[in-house]
């Protein structure tokens, strides 16, 4: 992706903003559960195998009466699940939905990019650290995500997706 990102120009009365603004981020949902508790952690002999699931979701926020750059707010949440088993044992399953609302001013055609890749880019880290902390905190080794390839995972998804104009 280039540095150089084409801006759409501010309405007249508003004032500049950058191409990316990340106005806040949140944990939305966090969900932590061990079904076998207590007894998984007296059976326990060996490193359980975690299995992850992410999803990146965007969706325009709705601001009534908003023009500019207020009209050009979004919402982009990292989904991740992972699901830990042992001796064929769930040991824990967490699921996290962590937000970010972002201001985006740049042109339709790399839109989806920015909201696909960038955003979730810098949702990441805060996302990973509480993933860890969660199942640390829970008794278990903390779940260490290994850096996403986002520009993969949008690529992929891309791909998948029927060609626009067939039903």
């Amino acid at each position: 992706m280039s540095d150089q990102m084409p801006q759409t120009p501010p309405a007249a009365g508003q004032p500049a903003v950058g191409p990316l603004l990340l106005n806040m981020q949140f944990t939305k949902d966090l969900s932590f559960e061990v079904p076998g508790a207590p007894e998984i952690f007296t059976s326990l002999r060996e490193q359980p195998r975690v299995d992850l699931q992410l999803d990146v979701q965007a969706r325009k926020l709705e601001t009534p009466g908003a023009t500019g750059a207020a009209a050009n707010v979004y919402e982009v949440a990292l989904v991740i699940r992972a699901d830990a088993k042992a001796q064929d044992k769930t040991c824990f399953i967490v699921e996290l939905t962590y937000c970010g609302i972002f201001t985006v001013n740049v042109g339709a055609d790399v839109l989806e990019p920015v909201l696909l890749v960038e955003c979730p880019r810098l949702l990441f880290p805060f996302a990973r650290n509480i993933l860890a902390e969660v199942t640390r905190d829970g008794g278990f080794p903390p779940v260490l995500l290994q850096p996403i390839d986002f520009v993969a995972l949008w690529q992929s998804r891309r791909a998948n997706q029927p060609p626009a104009g067939n039903a």
